[in-house]
């Protein structure tokens, strides 16, 4: 975090929004990101989609996409509809999952850890504020989103998440369903 005082020398963060969501059509099924980033009043709109994933490895993969796009520390004030990705990055989940190697209380398997790492090390740069807003309830942001991910989970050739991929082969041969 930085402080302006006197010194002219000290970096002054840039403000950004983020507003992020992610869709599947089936759980697992074909899915997609669709994310808005919003700075001096432009918006850039970012999405993409895999052929087999999950909901929440989109919503995941939503806020990696727009904390990725930066391309310096900022004050980043980021809004999405999942419970699982604010929570786990306000209420201390992410801090005690990296603490215990990135596994559940008990070592209980942590599933997409994969996405969960590289939002840790999106994340560590930026000042960041994280939004709950309740999906599809006409917050026009929120909506956009949805729409672009729908868009994308829709989209053809869509190629393979492999870090779905590999997670769904540890679980089946562990005897576990996604």
């Amino acid at each position: 975090m930085f402080i302006r005082g006197s010194n002219p020398h000290l970096p002054i963060l840039k403000t950004v929004t983020i507003y992020t969501d992610g869709a599947a059509k089936g759980n697992p099924g074909p899915g997609g990101f669709g994310t808005l980033l919003i700075l001096n009043g432009k918006t850039c709109e970012l999405s993409g989609g895999f052929s087999r994933t999950t909901n929440n490895r989109m919503e995941l993969l939503a806020a990696i996409t727009g904390l990725e796009a930066l391309p310096a520390p900022c004050k980043v004030s980021l809004t999405s509809d999942s419970r699982y990705l604010v929570d786990a990055m306000t209420k201390g989940w992410l801090r005690g999952w990296k603490s215990r190697n990135w596994s559940r209380p008990n070592n209980q398997y942590l599933k997409n850890t994969d996405l969960w790492k590289r939002l840790d090390l999106a994340a560590q740069a930026h000042d960041i504020s994280w939004l709950w807003v309740k999906g599809h309830a006409g917050h026009p942001e929120n909506e956009r989103c949805d729409t672009l991910a729908d868009s994308a989970a829709r989209s053809s050739n869509l190629p393979p998440d492999d870090g779905f991929l590999a997670e769904e082969a540890h679980l089946n041969s562990q005897g576990e369903l996604l």
